[in-house]
This record gives C-alpha cells, sequence and structure tokens, in this order.
C-alpha cells in the first residue's frame, strides 16, 4: 500500500482517486450507514469538499482503499468554516450545538473528517496499516501548514485504535448517539505529530491476525 496527499489544484496528478474516493465514501456512508447527506448513484459530496480541504488517500494495486479528508480550522467558504465549527454555530442538523466546548479557529488546528477504508482490506493488519497511512499523510499536511493539533468526530472506541497507530488521542467533548446509525460519537483532539517508528511497529504487532474490523465513521451526518 502506498499513500498520495493533495487538494483541488493537484487533482490531475492523480487519475480518478478522487472520483474513487468520493465513491467508496458513498458505498460505505450512505449506502451502508444510510446517512442522510448529499450523494447520487456514484459518489457522495458535501460542502466541505472545497478548496480549502486537503485529501490523504491510500491506494493498494492502484486503486483507492482508504482515505480522509482534512482542512484547518480557520478555513471558510462562502457560509461555511469547518464541521465542528458549524455544528456549535447550529448550522448542522444532527449534531449538537454543545459537540465541544470551543470551536477553535486558528491555523494550529486542522479537523479531519470522511475517513473511509474499503471492505477490499479484509484483515485487521491491512486496515489498520491503511488507517495509519491515510493519518500519516494528514499530519504530514497539516505540520507542514504549521498545525500542531487535529481534532475530529469519532466513535469512542477511535481513540484507542489511534493509540495503537501511535498517535495518542484524547476525548474532548461529550459523546451522541447518532439518528441516523444509532451510533455514538464523541470529539478528539490528537498531536499533529509524527508518530514513532516503534510505535507503528507495535501497532502492527497487535494487529496481526486474520480478524476482519468493524468500519467506523469518523464523523456523524449532518445536513443544512
Amino acid at each position: 500500500m502506498e499513500k498520495i496527499t493533495f487538494n483541488l489544484t493537484e487533482l490531475h496528478k492523480h487519475g480518478t482517486a478522487f472520483f474513487e474516493f468520493l465513491a467508496l465514501r458513498k458505498q460505505f456512508f450512505v449506502d451502508q450507514l444510510g446517512w442522510d447527506i448529499p450523494h447520487d448513484d456514484d459518489v457522495e459530496m458535501d460542502q466541505y469538499d472545497n478548496p480549502k480541504a486537503y485529501y490523504s488517500l491510500v491506494l493498494k494495486d492502484g486503486k483507492v482503499v482508504g482515505g480522509m479528508r482534512a482542512m484547518a480550522t480557520t478555513a471558510q467558504w462562502g457560509s461555511h468554516t469547518y464541521m465542528l465549527r458549524d455544528a456549535v454555530d447550529g448550522k448542522l442538523i444532527g449534531i449538537p450545538a454543545d459537540i465541544i466546548p470551543h470551536a477553535e479557529v486558528t491555523p494550529n488546528v486542522w479537523e479531519a473528517t470522511r475517513v473511509v477504508i474499503s471492505d477490499t482490506l479484509g484483515t485487521h493488519a491491512e486496515r489498520s496499516e491503511c488507517l495509519g497511512l491515510v493519518l500519516d499523510g494528514v499530519v504530514e499536511q497539516a505540520t507542514a501548514q504549521g498545525a500542531t493539533e487535529i481534532i475530529a468526530l469519532c466513535p469512542p472506541v477511535f481513540a484507542r485504535t489511534l493509540r495503537q497507530l501511535g498517535y495518542p488521542a484524547k476525548i474532548i467533548g461529550e459523546p451522541y448517539t447518532n439518528l441516523h446509525d444509532d451510533r455514538r460519537y464523541v470529539a478528539m483532539a490528537m498531536p499533529a505529530v509524527r508518530r514513532s517508528i516503534e510505535k507503528a511497529k507495535q501497532a502492527a504487532a497487535i494487529t496481526r491476525s486474520t480478524h476482519i474490523a468493524q468500519q467506523q465513521a469518523v464523523h456523524a451526518p449532518s445536513k443544512i
């Protein structure tokens, strides 16, 4: 597996990778979880897929098997900022306004959203490797822009997964249950620092099995 990172100005360098990522998102968030978010028969794409967004994708045999979107908390495109801030401002249906105590607006903090991993990765070890590469790409992009922290809205168990991969995460809000998929989500933060090789090796040892891990959504559905 290999990772690629880009923003909208660099889509042409990576063929159909961006479209494949949007299609993978549609398969998971819409077809599997039943989220009420903008989509058509092929792809899912929302208001945060704009020129302020950055993407970290993972390829296997030339096909996208995982990815994540990220942007600085200073991002603004039209009436939209970033997802958690828009939720706090009451712009999103389905995410509580008190999901986090305070919505940061600083280049030091980035938000990650829409993480997805393909079902074609059948083992826990493969999925963990993919997620680790996705996170590595996001951290590289964020730190290149001066970020020191990354926040996201995730299932609570995701904090443990991130720690196993070498990215120490902490809960920063109160969990809530999403009405679309009946799953619990909570805001969390992790340092935007490259994980140590030793931690990565430990994570690989922990996840070396043939168990198929359940996909987890990084944030709850939203609708203007």
